[in-house]
């Protein structure tokens, strides 16, 4: 295993197949250099087979750690796993990341100066916070998830203008802090959910702008479950949270 460092990058992956070896190849190639854990539930196209060829023949100069689950579970239950396991190896530093291309890693960089600089806890890579940076997307895509972001900044007091977006970076102690208490959604409402608790807990979150890019390969994961989890869901999550103290 070639030397641990101190910043990892979670990557969910299910189908991913056309878009992995771009995406390691990039966090490859970057100044700063990043471990990356890949949790794969299952393709069926093979990602992570590939993955697990990879580490065994090195064909990156990135340590990779692979977790196969059985089958597709959700993608906030794949970041909690991928979570559990940063805090369990003890890196400083944690980030998100899509797979499918719509996030581009060389932001991870600005991301880890924030954290690194100690400039807040948390980190978001902001799609709203310097007018709409979406290219690609359909305008029914766009205005749900312009309401959906307006929708949980009213129901919250979130003051986040980019709460349901995935690219965020987390330091050691806020996340191992979050990580004491329920996170129960598992769909997209889980990115909602990780910052409500931050912010509940009294850590600082910053958003920094980015450019999202539509995915060009492969299927969106986005279904009405995934948005009724969401919009119902923030009412619930808000509410409950009069009634209980969170961990820290």
């Amino acid at each position: 295993m070639r030397e641990k460092r101190d910043s990892v990058i979670i990557l969910p992956t299910f189908n991913e197949i056309g878009n992995i070896e771009i995406t390691l190849k990039k966090i490859e190639n970057l100044n700063n250099k990043f471990d990356v854990i890949v949790v794969d539930d299952n393709s069926p196209d093979g990602t992570g087979s590939y993955v697990q060829d990879s580490i065994n023949s090195k064909k990156f100069n990135i340590n990779i750690t692979l977790i196969r689950r059985k089958g597709k579970k959700g993608l906030g239950t794949a970041y909690i796993e991928g979570f559990k396991k940063s805090l369990e190896l003890k890196y400083n530093f944690i980030f998100q990341l899509d797979c499918d291309g719509s996030h581009d890693p060389n932001k991870l960089e600005d991301l880890l100066n924030e954290l690194k600089n100690n400039n807040t806890d948390i980190v978001v890579g902001s799609r709203y916070i310097k007018g709409i940076t979406v290219i690609n997307w359909p305008l029914s895509r766009l205005l749900l998830s312009i309401f959906a972001n307006y929708y949980v900044k009213i129901i919250t007091g979130l003051n986040v203008n980019d709460s349901t977006g995935g690219f965020n970076g987390y330091s050691y102690n806020a996340l191992n802090s979050i990580m004491k208490n329920n996170i129960y959604f598992k769909g997209y409402a889980f990115q909602i959910q990780m910052k409500f608790i931050g912010y509940k807990l009294g850590y600082r979150i910053k958003e920094i702008p980015i450019i999202f890019k539509d995915r060009e390969i492969g299927e969106s994961k986005m279904s009405f479950k995934i948005s009724g989890e969401a919009f119902l869901g923030i009412i619930y999550m808000k509410f409950i949270s009069f009634f209980k103290s969170f961990k820290s």
